[in-house]
């Protein structure tokens, strides 16, 4: 027997433990790990490059089990290879508290190197781990020194290959030509509902040969076609690469191999035991797994300590003879700014006028020369997003050391591109579109935050000051709705000096995602900058204290509207009112602040408070209580003239005085 029909064992022990497992916990997906076990076998016993006792470890093969829902397949890959993942935590897969749970949960430490279940989202990552790989690669290998040469693959299926998501990061992929990238495709002809062929009959072949991908086609349960595959796909060099592994979901099964009934079901103890018997299993004790697994399991995770101590050895000579370099890719991958990073934020003059968009953009390329590992850009928006870092050039085929990303019209693509390129580790990625198409990254953006990882998010436009786009294209419930999603944390800046301090914020933050609401418009500066990176480093602050310090009213504010407040407060404060104006552009960090700093701004004895904000009210009155006054937006904008529309919408400081004084029965 040769080397790669011998796998056939290895493979099985796979698919004994994932469907062992989701018996056990009476839930689970056991077809997709049963499918796609002997092309997992082959991969990981013959190619994985790893060290389980070095985890994050730069030059190692990352794997992307995008296919999420067929998890038990990585659970028992990293068992078996090493990973501190015990036979224990395998029988308490799905269960409360559980380092296994349904879909695979970032956690390097165990080896899962992203969040994967909602379909699609696993390729984005997998991409964006190939662009940092071919971006860090350009800039840090150098002649005798090859510090990142491996790896990164992919699982993917049916499904995902139906989402959206999938056809524009693929097309992406393979004008990227990013050929450290081996996806494979688990083409078991299976769905939920039945034959995929009730939905999904494209030529998937043709269909990715003409997004410039190097395609081939095998028996994925034929281990001498898999590894060839997979030598053909490294040796070939330009294009990305899918090998299109046609399989029979749960595989192995006498009566449900081929069938719907195994995707999302467990098999059952007696067709269990019948599976066993057909695949000449051994034994029939659940879990059971013979020594000489563990030992051939072992071997790729040994074979990886030493190249791991090698490669160590290799960037100690490295440091030496490029004492730059090795120094600043050690401090990108600690997540760490430069020392001096806080005196390098700029700082604009009251009174000054500019778009926070703008002043985004200003920010961007006066500290991209001191942090190299700053990349990002827009989804084909760049123009009105000013994402663009001048000086560098593009991230393309040609020009890997590039760090302006051209996302193109791809914005959930773009999205899980970033989360990819945050999980690979060194670089800070950001992305931007209009704040109404967040919408369109909102899944990834769940994900990042799921995750806790520091991506950041340049969402402008961010109100009905759009204008003449009209409502289609002037987010008002946007900002409300993202705020909801845990771990989150949404800044949005009153002037040009608190969207340095939110840049300044986002950068040096090493967990959790920020997103930056930023307007088209020009907006006055109101604030110094001291003031506004204290004052947004505690989410809100008081912007303008009452006189005497005794304030009877609290006007609460974010972006644009907070210069409105001001304006307001003066005309209160003719008639005889103590007012305070709050800027508060971010809920969440405000909320991370004591007690007794929340209560220094927003005082309990004092009930007369009012929020001012262009968009949706709901939510406000956490802040105003019941009895205060939420001015806002709780219908969609109109196509006018900014001007016009805050005529129109009432945000015309007269009108919002106005309004306080007979809310509150004020003279």
């Amino acid at each position: 027997m040769s080397k790669n029909n011998s796998l056939r064992l290895y493979s099985n022990a796979l698919r004994i433990l994932a469907m062992d497992a989701i018996q056990k916990a009476n839930s689970g997906h056991p077809g997709l790990p049963m499918g796609i076990a002997d092309v997992a076998s082959t991969l990981w016993l013959n190619h994985m490059k790893f060290d389980p006792q070095h985890t994050d470890w730069l030059n190692r093969d990352r794997f992307v089990l995008s296919a999420g829902h067929g998890s038990m397949l990585v659970y028992g890959l990293l068992h078996l290879t090493g990973y501190p993942i015990s036979l224990e935590d395998l029988k308490q897969f799905r269960q409360w508290d559980s380092i296994t749970p349904g879909h695979p949960e970032y956690d390097l430490a165990l080896g899962i190197e992203t969040t994967t279940g909602p379909l699609g989202q696993g390729i984005g990552n997998a991409v964006g781990m190939a662009i940092a790989q071919a971006h860090l690669a350009s800039l840090y290998n150098k002649p005798d020194y090859t510090l990142i040469d491996h790896w990164i693959y992919a699982i993917t299926s049916d499904g995902e290959l139906m989402e959206g998501n999938s056809h524009e990061i693929a097309s992406l992929a393979g004008h990227l030509g990013l050929d450290r990238l081996i996806f494979f495709y688990d083409d078991n002809g299976i769905s939920i509902e039945g034959d995929t062929d009730i939905t999904f009959t494209e030529d998937v072949k043709s269909r990715f040969e003409a997004y410039n991908w190097h395609v081939l086609e095998i028996d994925g349960h034929d281990f001498e076609a898999i590894e060839d595959a997979i030598q053909k796909a490294k040796k070939t060099t330009g294009k990305p690469h899918m090998i299109i592994c046609h399989t029979h979901i749960a595989y192995g099964s006498p009566n449900k191999q081929d069938s719907e009934k195994a995707h999302g079901s467990p098999l059952g103890e007696e067709e269990i035991r019948l599976t066993r018997e057909n695949l000449g299993w051994p034994s029939q004790v659940a879990f059971e797994i013979s020594d000489e697994i563990y030992a051939r399991y072992a071997e790729p995770g040994q074979a990886g300590a030493k190249t791991y101590q090698d490669w160590a050895a290799m960037f100690e000579r490295y440091q030496k003879a490029y004492a730059q370099e090795a120094a600043e890719l050690t401090r990108m991958m600690a997540g760490n700014v430069p020392a001096d990073f806080l005196s390098k934020v700029p700082a604009y003059p009251k009174g000054s006028k500019m778009a926070t968009r703008a002043a985004s953009g200003k920010v961007i390329n006066q500290l991209a020369p001191f942090l190299p590992e700053l990349v990002g850009g827009s989804a084909d928006l760049e123009p009105s997003n000013k994402t663009y870092i001048n000086g560098s050039p593009d991230f393309q085929k040609e020009t890997p050391q590039g760090r302006n990303l051209r996302f193109g019209v791809r914005e959930l693509g773009t999205a899980g591109i970033m989360n990819g390129i945050a999980l690979y580790g060194a670089l800070k990625v950001y992305g931007g579109t209009f704040m109404v198409f967040s919408d369109f990254m909102r899944p990834s953006a769940r994900l990042a935050a799921l995750m806790n990882i520091p991506v950041i998010y340049v969402w402008t436009h961010d109100s009905i000051y759009v204008g003449e786009d009209g409502p289609t294209h002037e987010p008002v419930e946007q900002l409300m709705s993202l705020r909801m999603i845990p771990n989150l944390t949404m800044i949005r800046p009153a002037d040009a000096n608190e969207t340095a301090a939110a840049w300044y914020l986002a950068l040096n933050r090493k967990k959790g995602p920020v997103g930056l609401a930023l307007t088209r418009q020009d907006l006055e500066v109101v604030t110094d900058g001291e003031q506004a990176l204290q004052g947004v480093a505690h989410g809100a602050y008081i912007l303008k204290e009452a006189a005497g310090g005794k304030p009877s009213l609290l006007l609460l504010a974010s972006g644009s509207e907070v210069k409105v407040a001001l304006d307001a407060a003066e005309l209160l404060e003719k008639d005889g009112h103590a007012v305070r104006v709050i800027s508060m552009p971010s809920w969440e960090l405000f909320a991370a602040q004591d007690e007794a700093y929340q209560l220094s701004v927003l005082p309990e004895a004092v009930t007369q408070r009012v929020s001012i904000e262009a968009g949706v009210t709901l939510g406000w009155e956490r802040y105003i209580g019941r009895q205060g006054l939420a001015i806002g937006i709780d219908r969609f904008g109109a196509s006018a003239p900014a001007e016009i529309l805050q005529e129109k919408f009432g945000f015309m400081p007269a009108d919002v005085a106005k309004r306080i004084k007979q809310h509150f029965s004020l003279k």
